[in-house]
């Protein structure tokens, strides 16, 4: 598993480790950021097999509009400020079941594009369930957080072809 993520800009290799993303992003939501992370770990090679990618020309397309993961885009490729980064509910994938149907991502780069799926098993049912609460009581937003960071570690615990995969 790699320790950073490297693009280029304008052809200068720049690399984010989780850290920095997690600096960025601040401590609301690190499953997310580890999601983000994950799918970019994921894509990257797939959408630049020879090396490193310009980070500014990578669009990105996806159902899952938590803010951790808008912030590991916007750090890593600048997509949310350049308008390359799209939450769109309809690319919702409802038979992939309730806890990955909206873990999906679709990234374009110079012709190439791949879209991800989020595997069984990283998000669960209770996460969910906590996070979609209209008005949670303190309890509920503690166990909320102690779901986040759990789903962080269980995420970024796995290499990246182990929490998602291809789609067609």
């Amino acid at each position: 598993m790699p320790d950073e993520l490297v693009v280029f800009d304008q052809g200068i290799p720049l690399g984010f480790t989780l850290r920095d993303l997690m600096s960025y992003h601040g401590p609301g939501s690190p499953g997310g950021v580890a999601h983000g992370f994950k799918v970019m770990e994921r894509a990257l090679p797939l959408l630049e097999p020879e090396g490193p990618p310009e980070r500014r020309e990578i669009e990105v397309a996806t159902a899952f509009g938590a803010p951790g993961a808008r912030d590991a885009f916007e750090l890593v490729l600048r997509a949310v400020t350049e308008g390359r980064y799209t939450v769109d509910p309809a690319l919702a994938l409802p038979e992939r079941g309730w806890t990955r149907e909206r873990f999906v991502f679709r990234l374009a780069y110079r012709g190439r594009k791949v879209a991800l799926g989020v595997r069984e098993g990283f998000v669960t049912e209770e996460f969910l369930e906590l996070a979609r609460m209209p008005d949670p009581r303190a309890e509920q937003v503690a166990r909320l957080d102690a779901l986040k960071r759990e789903m962080a570690e269980r995420v970024m615990g796995a290499p990246a072809d182990a929490v998602y995969e291809p789609l067609r």
